[in-house]
C-alpha cells in the first residue's frame, strides 16, 4: 500500500480535477478564478484546487459572487472542502457567508488489488446483483429516501443519465432480500485517472451489521479492477470508516460540503 502522503498527491493530482469532467448531458462546468462551478444538476457544485490562492477581500468576493449565481437561479450549491484546503480560514469566510456545513466525512483510498483479493459474500438470504434499468434506479431511489427521510427522486434520474451517457464507467449494484432492496451501492470510473469512486453503500437500518456493506465494496473493487484501476476512493461516514480500514483502506483527509440555499 503507498504512503498516505502519495495517495492524498494522486487524490488531489487526479480526483479533483475529475469532478467537473465527464458531466451528465444537462450540466455544464464554468471557470470563476481559481474555482470551477458544475451547473445543471439537483443543485450547484464547486470545486477547487487545494490552494485557491487568494485570501481575505479576494476570497470573500469569490464566495459571494458564487451565491449571486445560484441565487439568480433559484439553486442550492455545494461548495465542496477538504480538511487540507488552502487558506486555512475558508470554511469560517463559508460560514460568514451563510452557507451551512452538512456532515463530515473522511476520504479514505485503497488499492483495487488488495481489496479484490478479500472474500466477503453477502449473508444468506442476500444476493447482490447488477442494476440497469429506469425500475430499478427507481427502486434504489425509493431506498434511498426511506434511509435518509427525505426525498430522493433526484437519484433515479442522475443515475440514469450516468448510465445512458456511458455505461462502461459506472456499475450499479443492489443487494435485495424477500425481493426488496435493502442496500445499494455505484462505482464510477473517473475516466483519465487511476481511481474509481465508490457511492451509495447505503443500507436499510434493519439489514445493517450483517456484512452487506463489506460485499459491496469487495464486489466493486473486483469491478474497478476489471477497468485497469489502480485506486478505490470513498468519501466514508462514521459508520463506514471502521469497516473500511478492516478492508485497507488508508483515511488521507476529510471533506465536508458547505451549501447555500436561496431563501
Amino acid at each position: 500500500m503507498p504512503q498516505m502522503a502519495q495517495l492524498l498527491d494522486a487524490y488531489d493530482a487526479q480526483l479533483r480535477p475529475a469532478e467537473v469532467t465527464n458531466l451528465p448531458e444537462d450540466a455544464r462546468a464554468e471557470q470563476d478564478g481559481p474555482i470551477t462551478r458544475v451547473v445543471g444538476q439537483h443543485r450547484g457544485f464547486i470545486s477547487s484546487p487545494r490552494d485557491l490562492g487568494i485570501d481575505g477581500e479576494a476570497l470573500d468576493a469569490l464566495i459571494v459572487r458564487q451565491k449571486d449565481f445560484f441565487g439568480a437561479r433559484g439553486e442550492p450549491v455545494e461548495w465542496k472542502t477538504r480538511a487540507h484546503d488552502l487558506p486555512p480560514g475558508i470554511v469560517q469566510r463559508l460560514e460568514r457567508a451563510g452557507f451551512i456545513a452538512e456532515g463530515r466525512e473522511t476520504v479514505m483510498i485503497g488499492t483495487c488489488e488488495e481489496i479484490s483479493n478479500i472474500s466477503a459474500p453477502p449473508p444468506a438470504g442476500v444476493s447482490i446483483r447488477q442494476a440497469w434499468s429506469p425500475a430499478d434506479m427507481s427502486r434504489i431511489s425509493a431506498m434511498e429516501s426511506e434511509v435518509w427521510g427525505e426525498d430522493w427522486g433526484w437519484l433515479a434520474d442522475d443515475l440514469n443519465a450516468r448510465l445512458r451517457r456511458d455505461s462502461n464507467a459506472i456499475v450499479v449494484l443492489v443487494a435485495e432480500a424477500g425481493g426488496k432492496v435493502v442496500s445499494v451501492g455505484w462505482a464510477v470510473h473517473k475516466k483519465g485517472t487511476e481511481f474509481t469512486a465508490l457511492w451509495g453503500g447505503s443500507t436499510l437500518a434493519a439489514w445493517r451489521g450483517k456484512g452487506i456493506y463489506r460485499a459491496l465494496v469487495a464486489e466493486r473493487a473486483q469491478v474497478a479492477l476489471r477497468w485497469g484501476c489502480r485506486y478505490l476512493q470513498v468519501d466514508a461516514s462514521a459508520d463506514s470508516r471502521p469497516i473500511l480500514e478492516k478492508l485497507g483502506f488508508v483515511a488521507v483527509t476529510e471533506t465536508t460540503p458547505y451549501v447555500w440555499s436561496p431563501s
